[in-house]
């Protein structure tokens, strides 16, 4: 079965940079992104407004030192970036890029709202395009009326209250992907899965919309394999609903799609004909990508 991912004429990307005075002080864009960044600035590719206001980072977790300099700012900038489908990820970074430096110059915090993360400001933004260089989020909850507590699972096959959902991938044009029903103690596995399937998503959504500029709309396989591994994933379109939680964050729960309207997240699961619970596709599909996260309570 094929699902139809439509493509937005433009796509729009955001940073906020927080600032402790007004920004006076000239900037200075250097790295691979520099020319492209100076070229682009006041056209929609590369904005940036000066908002004389502090900036509330909703539910974004923040460390102590991060939290005392975002209480001394009282301004903050935006960095934004519409452009079409085909122009990403270069002009995503361009604009990252950009809000790096401005970050380093006022000594300031930089956000990345879609993704809920703070940036490094460090080091100027890398040539290379990486989907794992704090271009994707993740939202991880435990259902309220899960059978086993995260931090103390009785048993991998009773429960069965963990979602994980991305948080990054409409800005490149793609439905956020989520998985459902998974026992809290794989929590892991679950997140190095949903990885690995977003980064081959988005590098074969980029190829299309660079091979394919005029393109409004893409049908994708509903079956994703990943090799090298017997296994893939199947993907199904769900809808989102309202999360009960605080900020920003939405929950988007597993449902089928009852109508031929744009998928808003895609549910990740074992390919059809696997017999197995969730849990033993988990264990089961090669994975070899680690991350660090930690399920939180809804």
């Amino acid at each position: 079965m094929k699902i139809v991912l439509p493509l937005p004429a433009a796509l729009t990307s955001l940073f906020i940079v927080t600032l402790t005075v007004a920004p006076v002080t000239p900037w200075r864009l250097t790295g691979p992104h520099s020319q492209a960044a100076m070229a682009a600035l006041g056209t929609p590719r590369l904005r940036l407004i000066h908002h004389p206001t502090p900036w509330k980072p909703g539910a974004i977790p923040l460390t102590p030192d991060e939290r005392r300099l975002l209480r001394r700012s009282g301004q903050h900038l935006t960095v934004s970036s519409t452009a079409p489908p085909h122009a990403s990820p270069a002009a995503a970074q361009a604009a990252r890029a950009a809000a790096r430096a401005l970050a380093r110059t006022y000594e300031g915090l930089l956000f990345d709202p879609l993704t809920g993360g703070v940036l490094p400001a460090r080091h100027p933004e890398p040539a290379a395009f990486d989907l794992a260089d704090g271009w994707l989020g993740w939202d991880i909850r435990v259902h309220d009326d899960a059978t086993c507590p995260p931090w103390d699972p009785a048993g991998t096959a009773a429960c069965d209250g963990l979602t994980i959902t991305s948080r990054g991938l409409r800005r490149f044009g793609l439905p956020e992907i989520t998985l459902d029903g998974a026992a809290c103690a794989h929590t892991l596995c679950a997140a190095d899965l949903l990885r690995t399937v977003a980064a081959r998503l988005v590098a074969g959504h980029l190829a299309f919309a660079s091979a394919h500029p005029d393109a409004r709309r893409r049908a994708i396989d509903d079956h994703l394999p990943l090799p090298p591994g017997p296994l893939g994933v199947r993907l199904t379109p769900c809808a989102p609903a309202p999360s009960p939680g605080r900020g920003s964050i939405r929950r988007l729960r597993v449902r089928p799609a009852t109508g031929p309207g744009p998928a808003a997240c895609l549910q990740v699961g074992p390919p059809s004909g696997f017999t197995g619970s969730l849990n033993d596709w988990l264990c089961a599909t090669p994975t070899p990508l680690r991350t660090g996260l930690t399920p939180t309570a809804a």
